[in-house]
């Protein structure tokens, strides 16, 4: 990813980092931003601390996370399609990781932990659209870690292609649009 947006975007400095251990000076940063990547991270406190210690005094950690599974079409629609094409042990990735980091009440625990203060937590609800429930399929079962449980339960290709036609199925055939709900937090440094 950061290879992608440096060919896109000149002027940053792109570089790839640990959240939970940055590599920069204190008080270095105006801002912090993670995008979706939060839920990923196994000791969010401590990413959250990292992130107001590279922050100067005032300044603000903005992060997005997904609201639950059941809160987002495509999502749902994959998750549903797992359990109709894995009927004994469907993998739980995408409920338990990228969606599973919605409860606001932990996350504003996490931060205060952190070192942070809350400033906003506002929930979105914005239009996806992607070419078809196929494509949307792909993405999910080879563009993610839900690739790796896939694996161990069979044939990716194969389970990717039943995937993606349950898929079809519940969204239509064709372009598919659905909502996508998430959170946008800010928390700023004293």
């Amino acid at each position: 990813m950061v290879s992608w947006a440096a060919r896109r975007v000149s002027g940053p400095t792109w570089l790839p980092a640990d959240a939970q251990c940055l590599e920069f000076p204190d008080s270095s940063f105006d801002v912090v931003v993670c995008q979706f990547g939060v839920m990923f991270f196994p000791d969010k406190a401590k990413a959250f601390a990292e992130a107001a210690r590279v922050l100067r005094p005032g300044g603000v950690f903005v992060f997005a996370v997904w609201d639950t599974v059941d809160t987002s079409h495509f999502p749902a629609a994959l998750v549903a399609a797992l359990a109709d094409v894995i009927r004994d042990d469907p993998p739980d990735f995408v409920v338990r990781i990228p969606h599973g980091y919605h409860d606001t009440d932990q996350i504003r625990f996490d931060i205060a932990a952190g070192g942070l203060m809350v400033e906003g937590v506002e929930r979105l609800v914005l239009r996806g659209a992607a070419p078809s429930a196929r494509v949307i399929a792909e993405g999910f079962c080879y563009g993610t870690p839900l690739r790796f449980a896939l694996q161990e339960r069979g044939d990716l290709e194969q389970l990717t292609a039943a995937v993606a036609g349950h898929m079809t199925s519940r969204l239509g055939a064709g372009p598919v649009e659905g909502d996508l709900a998430g959170y946008v937090i800010s928390a700023r440094r004293s």
